[in-house]
């Protein structure tokens, strides 16, 4: 059974591990050097310290996924928009765990009054991530072709949006 849990400091190896793999092997990060703990560490407390959801998939013990929401943009008007981000450990997806993972950042963010989420997803070839973020309400939203160079080639970024809440129905308060 997998649980979903606010990650801790502790799981940060776990998860540093987790991303990793898929900087090192995969296309849904245009980072192209891995994050050391210390990093990973700093990126976390950063988003926790403002509030932001920072979730932990846990099986058996063990660490085998994360997601969590940050700004979209640091300018003041986008500041009821959160970009998400959702990884699971090599081996495991398509079991449902990142769409466990999303469904809880998408509520514990609608929660604190937010208003639209963002997904910039590496690699128009992704069907995992765009697969989960469907599942969850997303839409297509754009395709912005080759901005990244990885693994020397070009690779597509894609936009997907979905409503949090009322959405642009009406003004925040």
């Amino acid at each position: 059974m997998t649980t979903i849990r606010p990650a801790m400091p502790e799981d940060l190896p776990a998860i540093t591990a987790i991303y990793d793999h898929h900087v090192r092997t995969g296309l849904a990060s245009f980072e192209e050097v891995p994050p050391d703990v210390k990093e990973m560490t700093r990126r976390y407390g950063d988003l926790v310290a403002q509030g932001f959801p920072y979730v932990a998939a846990e099986q058996d013990g063990a660490v085998i996924g994360y997601a969590y929401a940050g700004p979209y943009r640091t300018r003041s008007a986008y500041r009821f928009t959160v970009e998400d981000t959702v990884y699971v450990k090599a081996g495991l997806g398509g079991r449902g765990i990142g769409r466990q993972l999303l469904d809880v950042v998408i509520d514990r963010t609608t929660a604190m009054g937010l208003r639209q989420m963002i997904a910039v997803i590496g690699d128009s070839d992704n069907g995992g991530s765009i697969g989960v973020h469907r599942a969850c309400g997303f839409r297509m939203t754009g395709t912005l072709e080759a901005v990244g160079f990885k693994f020397g080639r070009w690779v597509d970024g894609v936009i997907m949006q979905r409503a949090l809440g009322p959405g642009a129905t009406t003004a925040p308060r």
